[in-house]
């Protein structure tokens, strides 16, 4: 038996392993599944090349708890190790195997064969839950086994063993603070969660099938035990797209979100090589107008081995609302974000992942836009998200981004630009956009532009404020205005001069009257306009909406700030109504029609409420009898 120290520079080298290697210490066994993985690869292609003589009949990793003796178990039929391999790869603890191996098989096979190339550091995560750790192991080459056991201290002893079959079993002795990895369904939570897609079939305890023995009226059905195979080492992702069916796609997408019980709408396969490896699927999930609930949905792996499922700085924020896999060798298991995101390869998979996603979009619109259109509600969220945060994607998505209207029309920018141009394009030669963001709320407005033949747009995303703020700074001659944002007149502003029913002088008398009857926050207009338009109408400046639009998301991705809130009466000079108010000799009746005349107005806006709205109903009433 051979005794000595592992060649560590520091003597407490494994309390800063436990501290300090991972944040999450469930994180073992992943690293531990993966040595075993890279090991069965490792004998895989060694075998393809003729340089390993083995049978490989179906190699699978197992792993076992023995709860009396607080022990968890992985067994592999990998490529084992020698006394001297363990010497070297174990005790020198700075040494990667898997690093060596690539470097000695640099053929493109050895990297096909998606050798991890964690063994090193990894293994030492062991100790993170275990009091002391044992390595039995037997190599390919027939050399004798070797037994070397570790208790968490530099010292080790490494001796001979009589294990017979190839591959190697790591013993965890779990340590007092860790006895929860000692419980089927903790362990089985672990493997679900890091190893559900690892190439190699992964082995957990048995279950009982049904068999059906015999034809026809013969046929029994018996129970057989068999081995639970916790994962899929197949999945979609590491298929060519023409070897899957639509229903491969969806089949994929319930094994990745069992409780997502609604189908995506569409899928984007992603394969590249060069100029990195990159593999996946992503999908367009029907999504809810709440920007925070979307994200972290998105599952990251490389080889197979599942990292994190918060991808930011990998996929860009606007598609982090997707989900789905990537998976590449060319992201580093364990970096911290900063290093992400100055990391060239990752900007470059970033940039790639929004072009493929643009151009999916784009084929979609034109092979079938009734169908897209249709889509629209469900991905609208994302699509102004990234026209928002990126440029690229935003010269793109310009072709193929659609404007409901009210009516359930949808045109393109360029589509909408020439079909309201001649009606909304004011004096100054800009084109009026006219929008609602609530059909029922603003009725009467979308009522009162339609009768005028205008165009009125459907924007009712939470993105709307800077979405139309970016495409104003874009169109130098095209304004967005809500239609509530003033009468239609003065928002679309012509030549023509309407001529007011009243003077100077009853304008003069009016105006303190009303302004008495408002709350603070509202600004009175006298406004010559139609007859026909209403003698009071509340709206709301176009920038101040927008800023109160803007400030609701604080706290969300555009920062936070409180705007108050301000409001417009318009007096419509030339109403019948308003030339009644001035007429009328008594005050109080003077100031129930001026009361009865706003309240109606503020109640087109739903803001007429408590004791104010009591009021309304009360005088409402008298006025009737």
């Amino acid at each position: 038996m051979a005794t000595g120290n592992i060649n560590v520079s520091v003597e407490n080298i494994f309390p800063l392993i436990k501290k300090f290697l991972y944040s999450d210490h469930e994180i073992f066994l992943r690293e531990l599944i993966s040595n075993a993985t890279d090991a069965t690869l490792k004998l895989k292609h060694l075998a393809q090349i003729g340089e390993a003589k083995v049978a490989l009949e179906n190699p699978q990793i197992e792993v076992k708890i023995n709860k009396e003796d607080k022990t968890l178990h992985i067994i592999d039929q990998g490529i084992g190790m020698t006394a001297e391999e363990v010497e070297k790869y174990i005790n020198q603890i700075a040494f990667s195997g898997a690093e060596e191996f690539l470097e000695k098989y640099k053929d493109k096979s050895a990297k096909d064969a998606g050798i991890i190339g964690h063994f090193g550091l990894g293994f030492y995560s062991a100790f993170m839950v275990a009091k002391k750790v044992e390595i039995i192991t037997k190599s390919y080459t027939d050399a004798p086994a070797a037994h070397w056991v570790c208790d968490g201290s530099p010292s080790f002893t490494l001796e001979a063993h009589d294990k017979a079959d190839r591959g190697t079993e790591i013993i965890l002795h779990i340590a007092d603070d860790s006895t929860e990895f000692l419980e089927e369904y903790r362990v089985r939570e672990l493997l679900q969660k890091y190893n559900k897609f690892m190439p190699v079939p992964i082995k957990f305890g048995t279950k009982t099938e049904k068999k059906k023995e015999g034809e026809g009226e013969d046929a029994k059905e018996t129970e057989v035990t068999v081995d639970n195979i916790i994962n899929n080492p197949n999945p979609a992702w590491t298929k060519q797209p023409t070897d899957l069916a639509d229903e491969d796609y969806k089949s994929f997408y319930r094994e990745l979100y069992p409780m997502q019980f609604e189908a995506p709408l569409f899928h984007i396969h992603l394969n590249v090589d060069y100029p990195f490896n990159l593999t996946g699927i992503l999908y367009f999930p029907k999504l809810t107008q709440d920007l925070q609930i979307q994200k972290d949905r998105i599952q990251l792996y490389q080889n197979q081995v599942f990292v994190t499922d918060n991808v930011e700085g990998i996929v860009p924020e606007f598609l982090t609302m997707l989900r789905g896999v990537i998976d590449s060798p060319d992201i580093p298991l364990n970096v911290s974000r900063s290093y992400l995101q100055a990391d060239g390869n990752v900007k470059k998979i970033s940039g790639y992942i929004t072009k493929k996603v643009s151009d999916k979009l784009q084929s979609l619109f034109k092979e079938n836009r009734t169908d897209f259109e249709a889509k629209w509600n469900d991905i609208k969220l994302v699509i102004e998200y990234g026209m928002l945060s990126d440029d690229k994607f935003y010269e793109k998505a310009k072709s193929f981004a659609l404007f409901p209207t009210v009516d359930g029309k949808f045109y393109t920018f360029d589509e909408l630009k020439e079909s309201v141009k001649n009606l909304q394009t004011d004096k100054d030669d800009k084109l009026v956009l006219l929008y609602a963001t609530d059909k029922d709320a603003q009725h009467s407005y979308i009522d009162a532009a339609k009768e005028k033949n205008f165009e009125v747009l459907l924007l009712d995303s939470p993105l709307t404020a800077h979405y139309i703020q970016k495409l104003e700074s874009a169109h130098e001659k095209v304004t967005f205005a809500r239609v509530d944002a003033d009468h239609l007149d003065n928002l679309i502003k012509k030549d023509e001069t309407v001529i007011s029913k009243l003077s100077d002088a009853q304008k003069e008398t009016l105006k303190p009257i009303i302004t008495e009857a408002v709350p603070q926050n509202y600004v009175v207009q006298l406004e010559a306009m139609d007859s026909q338009a209403p003698p009071f109408m509340i709206t709301q400046p176009e920038f101040m909406r927008r800023m109160q639009d803007m400030s609701k998301m604080g706290g969300g991705m555009f920062g936070s700030s409180h705007m108050p809130e301000m409001y417009h009466l318009v007096v419509n000079t030339n109403h019948e109504l308003v030339s009644k108010i001035l007429e009328t000799k008594t005050k109080a009746k003077k100031e129930k029609l001026i009361k009865q005349g706003i309240d109606l107005a503020r109640l087109s806006q739903n803001l007429l409420k408590g004791e104010e709205m009591t009021a309304f109903i009360k005088r409402s009433f008298e006025l009737i009898k």
